[in-house]
């Protein structure tokens, strides 16, 4: 499973349309969740983009790292999926 995360990390990487900011603060949340588990700081006098961030990550505590793996790999499919046919 590392080699697909990676590989989608990658690929998510070379695209060249924008992913909207919704899928994009899921992507980074997965991401997050994966590497580093839990987010255990409370950061106060976050700008707001960086809050929606923080925010995304939170939400997903107490999820698995390779749950997040999963779910960030099948995101990026459906992304990548998506971007293939447009």
């Amino acid at each position: 499973m590392d080699y697909k995360f990676e590989d989608a990390f990658l690929k998510l990487s070379k695209l060249k349309k924008t992913i909207t900011p919704d899928l994009m603060l899921k992507l980074y949340a997965f991401h997050k969740q994966a590497n580093f588990g839990n987010n255990r700081y409370l950061k106060r006098g976050l700008d707001v983009r960086s809050g929606f961030k923080l925010n995304a990550w939170m939400q997903l505590k107490g999820m698995p790292s390779q749950e997040a793996k999963l779910k960030y790999i099948e995101l990026a499919e459906k992304i990548l999926k998506q971007n293939k046919n447009s």
